[in-house]
Parts: structure tokens; C-alpha cells; sequence
């Protein structure tokens, strides 16, 4: 799935691209469990139609459409759902969960894979008051805190293990595995360390690593990996891939040249690592 510089590069594209068009047609030919709140496809282009997106922003890894009238749809991309911009006149895929007709500029499309087994909402229009907002956790691209604060906040967790903890959105916001390892590596740091054991010096490496990592991503517009999943609303592939230091490269040297990338397996995932890591 997406992880928080994939979503903040579809989120800038997004705003940039169909910020203030007005909305000509909407079909929804997804399963209605996609589409929280409604029961037919028509109610869901009725609630539309007609709406203008004022401006494209999030909520932790959920996309936030404006739509006027204190109203917003919201979009989440987990479970494998992506949107593409796309030309009225090109051929639609067969998981296509939604089009978004645009009176000039075109469509937007919610892809929703079968085989993603997502089987919960996808989609939801609300009240702009109503919307949960995001987990507690830190946001290292919209909100940094201090690293002070940032300290003290992984102190609290006591015993958790470090890249458990940098996966858990009540802490930091939208790391999946690609970033957490890549992070760890950067700021010179194993998997395995408890939060309670961390020094100053680490915290503040941590620190750095954690929004260092998230904005030199997003510069690059994201990570794509060997499966070809992860591309933009346009269909291009990110350019982070070519800078990740370990992930998915066990037995190869890291790109710094310090040392050979291992991996190990742990809560039950594979984690990519350097034996220099402590």
C-alpha cells in the first residue's frame, strides 16, 4: 500500500491538477460496500454532480476533495484502491470503482483490484466538521514537531521495538515497511531497539532520519518497486527506488558502500538491513 510520500505526491498532483473544475458525470460501477453512506449508484452521482473541488488536502493518509458547502468526499487508498487521470475516450479498466467526469479536463478514476480483498470503504462524502482526523501521531511532512517533543513522545513508549514503533500511525503518520527500514538504516539504528533504550544523540539522528527521509521521498515523488504498483495519478513510476539504501536489496552492498544488506523476518514481515545498525 502507500505509504506518506506517495499519498502527499497523488494529494500535490491532485490539487494542482483539478482543483476548481466542476463535476459533469459520475458513475459508480464498484461494489456499494466501497461507498460508505450510500445505498445505490445513483446517490452517489446525485451528491456530486454539479459540485466544483475547491482544493485537494488530507487527513493522515486519507485524501480530503473540498466540494463546497462545508461538504468533502474523502478517498482511501489502503488495500490497494489508486486513482488515475485519464481522457474520457481511454478504454476502463475492469476494477474501475468510480469515474469522475470533469466539464473540462477529462476524468478521475478509482481503481479498486479484486484482488486487493478490499472490503471496506473506499469512498465517503461528508461534512467537513464530521471527518475524523488523523491518528495522534506526527505528521513529518504537513506538521513536524520539535525534536524535543518528538523525544519525549518515544520515551513514553517504553519497551516497544523501534521499527513496530515508527509502523504505528498513534506515533508517526504513513510509514509502511519501505520507509521504517529505510529510516532505521539512516540513522544508524536496529529494528529490535527498545524506545526506552535510545540516547539523546540517537533521538535526534532518529529524528532527522525520520523527516529527511519523508521529504527528500516526496521530492522524488514517491517509491515504486519491482511489482510496478506504486505509480502517480499519471501512470509514471516514482523516483525514490534509485535511493533506497536496503529495502529489497538483500546481499547487495548498500548504496553508501558500507556494508552488505541482510534481512530477517520479523513480526512477520521481511526487514532489510546493515549488520552496522545498533
Amino acid at each position: 500500500m502507500p505509504e506518506l510520500p506517495e499519498i502527499e505526491t497523488i494529494r500535490r498532483d491532485l490539487d494542482k491538477d483539478i482543483g476548481g473544475r466542476k463535476i459533469k458525470a459520475v458513475e459508480a460501477p464498484g461494489p456499494m460496500v466501497l461507498f460508505e453512506g450510500f445505498s445505490t449508484r445513483k446517490a452517489v452521482a446525485d451528491r456530486l454532480v454539479g459540485r466544483k473541488i475547491l482544493g485537494v488536502t488530507r487527513r493522515g493518509l486519507v485524501l480530503v476533495f473540498d466540494i463546497g458547502d462545508d461538504e468533502v468526499m474523502t478517498l482511501d487508498l489502503a488495500n490497494g484502491a489508486r486513482l488515475r487521470r485519464h481522457a474520457n475516450k481511454d478504454a476502463i479498466e475492469s476494477d474501475t470503482a468510480l469515474v469522475i467526469g470533469f466539464t473540462q479536463g477529462g476524468q478521475l478514476r478509482l481503481i479498486v483490484p479484486v484482488k486487493s480483498g478490499a472490503k471496506s470503504q473506499v469512498m465517503a462524502v461528508d461534512d467537513l466538521n464530521d471527518i475524523a482526523g488523523p491518528p495522534a501521531g506526527f505528521d513529518p511532512v504537513d506538521e513536524p514537531i520539535p525534536w524535543t517533543v518528538f523525544g519525549q513522545r518515544l520515551r513514553a513508549r517504553n519497551d516497544q521495538r523501534l521499527r513496530t514503533l515508527l509502523m504505528d500511525n498513534t506515533f508517526v503518520i504513513g510509514l509502511g515497511p519501505v520507509y521504517a527500514d529505510e529510516i532505521l538504516h539512516s540513522a544508524l539504528l536496529r529494528y529490535d531497539r527498545r524506545a526506552d533504550s535510545i540516547t539523546i544523540q540517537e533521538i535526534r539522528r532518529l529524528y532527522r532520519a525520520i523527516v529527511e527521509t519523508m521529504h527528500n521521498a516526496v521530492k522524488h515523488r514517491g517509491t515504486t518497486l519491482a511489482d510496478g504498483v506504486l505509480v502517480d495519478v499519471f501512470g509514471a513510476v516514482g523516483g525514490y527506488s534509485e535511493y533506497l539504501e536496503v529495502y529489497e536489496r538483500a546481499g547487495l552492498r548498500s548504496r553508501n558502500g558500507r556494508g552488505e544488506v541482510q534481512k530477517v523476518r520479523t513480526s512477520g514481515q521481511t526487514h532489510f538491513y546493515c549488520d552496522y545498525q545498533v
